[in-house]
């Protein structure tokens, strides 16, 4: 990964809300570099600060301190060249497939025909081909994942923002789509930045992962992840990464 340039700096973030009993640290002192085409992973207890981390990255709330620095400029509020799928996908109940996922072209201003072909390629790319006229209601908890991911890639980030997007889903689809976003970013490489709290999903997706510790966020350990792709979750290899990183968790991390 060292000789990947960096695309993404995060400089000594900071930040704190206004709670019932007063001020609450959430981020401490934050710093990390991403590398292009990097599948990153941020992998931490629940409620320990990840989510605001992301959120200061994708541009939706000031940091108190610190800087966030985007191919050497500074990152004012929203920028487009990083997208995000949430955990819920917020998609549009009535529209379908295609015309959730060709929302961003279309805003854009590209042209009908040639941005449904542009989109149909990522409707292709997530297993969807022959949904494109369905509506959310009529697809699974995977299935409507899938489209939001298809949508964040035809809005074509440079970087893509995932927070917990499968925490939702039962074991089984989880699973499934967790094999699924490596597939996909192995075909359409794309610098992504992935927020868990299940040591597995770590160490089956990450090109590395940064353990942060119970709020305040602070970075505790990053570790590497050089096994090769497609990994087996039952090997030795993978075996004694996921040992080493629950080792030094906080009890809240998903180990299932």
């Amino acid at each position: 990964m060292a000789a990947n340039k960096v695309i993404l700096q995060i400089r000594n973030l900071k930040k704190s809300f206004s709670g019932k009993n007063g001020e609450v640290l959430a981020v401490n002192d934050v710093s990390f570099d991403v590398y292009d085409n990097e599948f990153l992973v941020l992998l931490g207890p629940g409620q320990c600060g990840k989510t605001v981390m992301l959120n200061m990255i994708a541009g939706l709330i000031e940091p108190d301190e610190g800087e966030i620095i985007l191919n050497g400029k500074p990152v004012r509020g929203h920028d487009p060249k990083i997208g995000m799928v949430l955990q819920r996908t917020a998609l549009m109940p009535w529209k379908t497939v295609m015309s959730n996922v060709e929302i961003g072209p279309k805003w854009r201003g590209v042209g009908k025909a040639e941005r449904q072909a542009y989109c149909q390629k990522f409707i292709d790319l997530v297993g969807l081909t022959g949904f494109e006229k369905s509506f959310p209601a009529q697809l699974s908890g995977g299935m409507k994942q899938r489209v939001g991911i298809a949508r964040a890639y035809a809005n074509d980030p440079e970087i893509l923002i995932m927070d917990e997007p499968f925490g939702a889903l039962d074991a089984q689809t989880r699973y499934a789509m967790e094999e699924e976003v490596a597939r996909i970013w192995d075909q359409q490489k794309r610098t992504v930045i992935f927020v868990t709290n299940n040591i597995e999903e770590a160490c089956f997706l990450g090109d590395r992962i940064i353990l942060f510790s119970n709020r305040p966020a602070t970075i505790k350990e990053i570790y590497p992840n050089e096994m090769a792709r497609p990994r087996d979750m039952i090997s030795e290899e993978f075996m004694k990464l996921r040992t080493s990183i629950s080792d030094n968790t906080d009890l809240a991390i998903d180990t299932l």
